[in-house]
């Protein structure tokens, strides 16, 4: 037996095992598309306003803007991209919580610190009958509820009336309360951020503390200076988050978003505000939510396809070649090991078209063994040794399989560039199938057959040649 064959073979040994090492656990190490994993699936409309209309670099910067919201929210291998003229398809595997990035993904994200120039009641909260013992203790909670609500009403006319009369002014309520707030000038924008974090204020509550650039630091330090003692309202979205009363002024470039938030409203908030504001109005045009037993089941049913359609090659093969078919079954089983160490290294992500690619590789796999195995058969006839026979029929098949294999991967090439969300998945498992396949047919089957060539083993003669010379 000569030993570079044995060393060889057990490199090639080696790299297999690596790659089956690598791959436990195999849940965490393959990444599921939303077809497989469940998520969601939202179409997004821009909306052309008369201050924001909708432009090619507009639809650009959502895209942009989107991408970095989605990437903080942790979602692994989304997929955002353009789906006509004026929506935008975004696609999240493995979401569990699907309102929670609808919110991430809907809002505009312009935040705003404003001047306050007037501020109004807060809006009443009506009375429930349950929580009143009497009927006649609920008639009085309604008409207190129907003269505050009159008041409240008085206050937003009274306002609106003055923005008319006045240019700059705008009508604005808070969050939570729905207290009316006439707001004035815009002192600076959500453009001067340099950076947001979640924190927690002084009472251990829930915040977003605010950076601004070295610019914006001087805008806001001036912007402090000239109302102190009066309320600077933290605008996002023209709704006020907050209006605190300003002590002095900040020179640091620092502030702080406080407002009965949730820590993970304000986690989001921070992300919104550090991807930036969207140029023009979205509105959720789709949406639907993929269940996890839907995915689950697809990924059953792909195993299954996959798996019955590897047991046919394997018996077809074994049957039809002997021990030939054998060697070329134990190459298909690297084919797929390697395949699958791949896409975990590359961190792709495994969608159903993708197992489609798979179970289309397998075959493709085999087709170059058949090739080679028909080519050393042709040799043996001719009166070749072995030896001579395996080496003829290699050279001769490497130049077919060669070109059927790089016009697949132009195909491929083209399906990856060309296709969008799960028709990239089938072309690099396409593509990744058909690289590894000529490496499994070329080197790890005739690595194998050399080794077998070199131990003298007989059963080599299940080529189902009638005559063959050793050597």
């Amino acid at each position: 037996m000569k030993r570079k064959d044995l060393v060889r073979l057990a490199i090639i040994f080696g790299i297999i095992v690596a790659a089956a090492i690598y791959l436990f656990p195999l849940e965490r190490k393959i990444r599921l598309g939303l077809d497989l994993k469940g998520g969601s699936h939202i179409i997004l409309q821009c909306v052309s306003t008369p201050n924001a209309p909708i432009t090619e670099d507009s639809v650009s910067r959502v895209l942009e803007i989107l991408r970095n919201r989605v990437d903080q929210f942790g979602v692994t291998e989304p997929v955002i991209q353009r789906a006509g003229s004026d929506r935008i398809l975004v696609q999240l595997p493995g979401v569990k919580d699907p309102q929670a990035a609808i919110e991430l993904l809907g809002k505009t994200a312009l935040l705003e610190f404003r001047e306050v120039e007037d501020i109004g009641p807060q809006r009443p909260i009506e009375p429930q009958r349950k929580n009143y013992a009497s009927e006649e203790e609920y008639k009085n909670a309604l008409e207190r509820y129907k003269e505050a609500l009159k008041i409240y009403e008085e206050a937003v006319k009274e306002f609106e009336k003055r923005v008319k009369e006045k240019e700059g002014l705008s009508v604005n309520f808070e969050r939570d309360t729905g207290r009316v707030y006439l707001l004035g000038k815009t002192w600076l924008t959500g453009g001067y951020l340099k950076d947001a974090r979640t924190s927690f204020d002084r009472f251990g509550a829930p915040a977003v503390s605010l950076e601004f650039n070295s610019e914006g630091a001087k805008i806001f330090e001036e912007a402090t200076r000239k109302n102190v003692g009066r309320h600077l309202a933290i605008v996002l979205d023209d709704n006020v988050i907050s209006a605190p009363v300003v002590q002095e002024a900040i020179p640091e470039g620092k502030a702080q978003i406080t407002g009965r938030f949730t820590l993970e409203e304000a986690q989001r908030l921070a992300i919104l505000l550090r991807a930036g504001a969207l140029p023009v109005k979205i509105e959720i045009a789709e949406n639907r939510s993929i269940g996890p037993t839907l995915g689950q089941d697809s990924v059953r049913r792909g195993i299954r396809a996959g798996l019955f359609g590897a047991v046919l090659v394997f018996a077809f093969m074994l049957l039809y070649y002997g021990l030939m078919g054998l060697v070329a079954d134990l190459a298909l089983i690297a084919n797929v090991v390697l395949l699958f160490a791949s896409l975990a290294a590359l961190e792709a992500t495994l969608t159903l078209p993708g197992i489609a690619g798979i179970v289309l590789n397998i075959g493709m796999a085999v087709d170059g063994n058949i090739l080679i195995f028909e080519r050393i058969k042709e040799e043996l006839r001719e009166g070749k040794t072995i030896r001579a026979a395996i080496d003829a029929g290699f050279r001769k098949a490497f130049r077919t399989i060669f070109d059927a294999n790089i016009t697949t991967l132009i195909a491929a090439t083209v399906l990856f560039y060309f296709g969008s969300g799960p028709i990239k998945g089938f072309a690099v498992t396409l593509s990744l199938g058909v690289i590894i396949s000529m490496f499994t047919a070329i080197v790890v089957t005739r690595s194998v057959l050399d080794v077998l060539v070199s131990m003298k083993v007989r059963a080599i003669k299940s080529l189902m040649v009638p005559k063959m010379k050793e050597g």
